[in-house]
């Protein structure tokens, strides 16, 4: 985890929080960057700060500007909300919901112990979750063999939702492991409505593989995690290649963006499903984009 803290000279600070996990160092370099030219500006002008850090330098954008931007940008919400005396999602158009939904993940070595796990996760109040069927591969030590791993993993789905019936919601994450061949096979060998949606199954960068994907099977997909903007989210949005919108507050560029990916993501009847990997800054962030989003699903939650 990294966080940043921004603090005023009307002695008000806030909290925000980077996703970009496993580089924190790059996100320090630019944090050191931006305060060199941030210290003195007015913390409420949220929407110039934001274009002044994404478009002052000469290249614009990337994942790790757009991590420190994030950190930054929930800093200064916070900040907003201390000074006006509110909760954050008031600056969002106010809640539209009285809580906010999650959904959790869990999974076993065996459809036997999935379908344990499942029915725990049931009792615990969830009717959404990610059902994972762990790997562990008979060859090399830490070599993933996907076509090993998608014949277990679908053999293990289709004994949970046999036993568990229709009403759960039930998703499966690949992280972005296999091609489109491998995903197209590992759909096909489940029966309609094994899944209710499938999770970033293969690389985000080339759209047109979505686009042939998407041709191959009628499962939903959950994609986003990894954008790092609107402009990232445009084709998956605008060619109907995401059903749910896993934006990541502490990635795509702070709550000043996010909010921006929902409107957008609401014209094409997308909801939102945001992932939320990291700590109770994030948790905190989302929950309140959440609160202030009329096309929400569910949280991820830990």
């Amino acid at each position: 985890q990294m966080l940043v803290k921004v603090e005023t000279d009307e002695g008000i600070y806030g909290w925000g929080e980077s996703g970009l996990s496993s580089r924190e160092l790059g996100v320090v370099g630019i944090v050191d960057h931006y305060r060199e030219f941030l210290i003195g500006k007015n913390p409420m002008q949220r929407g110039a700060l934001w274009q002044e850090m994404y478009r002052s330098q000469y290249f614009e954008g990337g994942r790790t500007l757009t991590a420190a931007i994030s950190a930054i940008d929930i800093a200064l919400h916070d900040i907003a909300g201390k000074k006006l005396g509110v909760p954050v999602y008031e600056l969002l158009g106010g809640k539209q919901r009285n809580w906010v939904p999650t959904f959790a993940s869990g999974g076993g070595n065996t459809p036997e112990e999935m379908i344990d796990v499942a029915k725990k996760i049931l009792d615990a109040g969830f009717d959404c979750f990610r059902l994972h069927r762990n790997y562990v591969p008979e060859k090399e030590k830490n070599l993933y063999e996907p076509r090993d791993a998608i014949a277990l993993s679908a053999e293990g789905l289709i004994k949970a939702r046999e036993v568990l019936g229709l009403r759960p919601v039930i998703g499966y994450d690949f992280h972005h492991r296999l091609s489109v061949a491998e995903a197209a096979s590992f759909c096909q060998m489940m029966p309609p409505h094994t899944l209710d949606f499938l999770e970033e199954p293969i690389r985000d960068e080339t759209p047109e593989a979505y686009e042939a994907l998407r041709k191959l099977t009628t499962v939903p997909f959950a994609l986003g995690e990894e954008f790092a903007s609107k402009w990232q989210f445009l084709p998956y949005i605008e060619k109907g290649l995401a059903n749910y919108a896993r934006i990541d507050v502490c990635n795509v560029g702070g709550i000043t963006e996010a909010m921006k990916v929902v409107g957008w993501a609401e014209a094409h009847y997308i909801d939102l499903m945001p992932h939320n990997p990291l700590g109770p800054i994030c948790v905190a962030a989302t929950a309140h984009v959440a609160m202030a989003s009329p096309n929400f699903s569910w949280l991820e939650i830990r």
